[in-house]
């Protein structure tokens, strides 16, 4: 049985992998949570010599990711992914796999809250510049474009952030009328 997904995109500093394992803490049955670098994120130039590049690298390995969701190897009813990739390199690979249920959410917030995260807490003020706020735009871009629900992380603690993801999780179970 494919299980229905759910993909929580954003940038670095948006609250993506917060809000997801605070999710995962929830012990939601068959609900299983996933986090996108914990395959390991190549360096640029190992992405460029043996992908061509990061974005031919990140699209390799959003369709390894659906493959592995696919095959649902911890027999989930729901699979959530977090992490940094395009919605229009998941539309495709679900639709190549035949996953039905599914749903993609951008988690976003303005640069100046992100780069309060990034050089506190998270302790990475090098993911905090203008590349990475161009990445945020271009995400928010691909969220209207493809009509997806965007989740405002600026205002909203993980608690709240989480249960906005939970609304997520009922459509997805409506949809795939699996019981609660």
């Amino acid at each position: 049985m494919i299980p229905a997904m759910l993909f929580v995109v954003g940038a670095s500093g948006a609250g993506k992998t917060a809000a997801v394992e605070a999710l995962a803490a929830r012990k939601i049955p068959g609900l299983h949570c996933h986090h996108f670098d914990t395959i390991g994120v190549p360096s640029a130039e190992v992405m460029e010599r043996e992908w061509g590049g990061g974005e031919r690298w990140q699209e390799r390995m959003t369709k390894q990711w659906i493959q592995r969701l696919a095959t649902n190897a911890d027999a989930a009813q729901f699979a959530v992914l977090e992490g940094q990739t395009r919605p229009s390199y998941i539309q495709p690979e679900l639709e190549r796999r035949g996953v039905r249920h599914r749903r993609i959410v951008l988690l976003d917030c303005p640069p100046l809250k992100r780069m309060v995260r990034l050089h506190g807490a998270r302790a990475q003020p090098e993911l905090s510049n203008q590349r990475m706020d161009a990445w945020a735009a271009y995400l928010r871009g691909q969220a209207d474009a493809l009509g997806l629900p965007v989740i405002d992380t600026s205002l909203r603690s993980i608690a709240e952030v989480v249960q906005a993801l939970e609304e997520q999780i009922q459509l997805l179970r409506v949809a795939a009328a699996v019981p609660a």
